[in-house]
């Protein structure tokens, strides 16, 4: 079993610790926070819930960032007592870097909504492996876009397949032709008006709010940790020409060291021509 270190108790951290401890997945999660009793007090309610849900993870939260040492996954959240408190900017770098010089092996989970910057730059500037940063934010706007497309065909949602790919919150592809619903294509199941009216509403489902952040990246987490071969949509900096460059939600598969393969869609030509324009505008 194993350690997970979440940087940030804020709603998004908190929601994840609790997300993690309830699989009973790995052994420790730590919280950490420059608010340390914030941390410990979040720790200490997650931890108290165990008994009641029959899990058995250890939790703790502290303010040292030394904790990342040795841990499994490191997993950047969102700091206590800041309203969209998500690490980004110079000091989300900062913080990425510090804990990609403590922990060389971890994969590093963005797990908010507004660090695909923070994602380009640690991958262009601090020279971190790509298939070690990324984020899991799209897998929960893969759910969001499921959610009203069971709607839409009066299905349930776990009938439905889909992918997202792109640049949220504008430049949001869904490949509807690859995807299914009860083994059939979406393309085919839905009318023309019906596809357009999603599309319109896609942007709006952006950002998810801190749950459904927290259980996607639990979501990722969990797949990377077992090697799972699920396949989940991902922020990752999109290598072009050799070079890796802006941040594009992607479908990849996870290993416990990270991205264990970019998935290459299978997209029509509109899509293919409306995908390139996100990643060159």
């Amino acid at each position: 079993m194993s350690t997970v270190v979440i940087l940030g108790a804020g709603e998004i951290g908190g929601a994840l610790a609790r997300q993690l401890a309830a699989t009973d997945l790995v052994s420790r999660i730590v919280l950490v926070d420059d608010l340390a009793t914030v941390a410990a007090g979040k720790a200490l309610d997650v931890a108290q819930s165990g008994p009641v849900d029959r899990y058995h993870t250890a939790l703790s939260g502290t303010s040292d960032l030394s904790a990342v040492v040795g841990a499994a996954v490191v997993a950047i959240a969102d700091r206590a007592g800041q309203p969209g408190g998500e690490w980004q900017d110079e000091a989300g770098l900062a913080v990425v870097k510090r804990v990609a010089g403590l922990n060389q092996l971890a994969p590093i989970v963005c797990a908010g909504a507004a660090q695909s910057g923070l994602i380009e730059r640690g991958v262009n500037e601090a020279g971190i492996a790509r298939t070690r940063l990324f984020g899991s934010g799209a897998e929960a706007l893969r759910s969001a876009v499921t959610a009203i497309t069971a709607l839409e065909a009066g299905a349930a949602p776990s009938d439905i397949s889909l992918s997202v790919l792109g640049r949220p919150p504008q430049q949001i592809i869904v490949p509807w032709d690859e995807g299914a619903i009860g083994g059939r294509s979406i393309a085919k199941v839905l009318s023309a008006a019906q596809l357009s009216r999603l599309d319109a509403r896609v942007a709006r489902l952006w950002p998810p709010g801190p749950y459904a952040l927290a259980s996607a990246a639990a979501r990722l987490i969990r797949s990377a940790l077992t090697s799972s071969a699920r396949m989940h949509m991902a922020n990752i900096a999109v290598t072009r020409d050799g070079t890796p460059g802006r941040s594009a939600i992607m479908p990849v598969t996870l290993r416990p060291s990270g991205i264990a393969e970019v998935v290459a869609p299978v997209l029509s030509s509109r899509d293919r021509v409306r995908y390139e324009t996100s990643m060159s505008g």
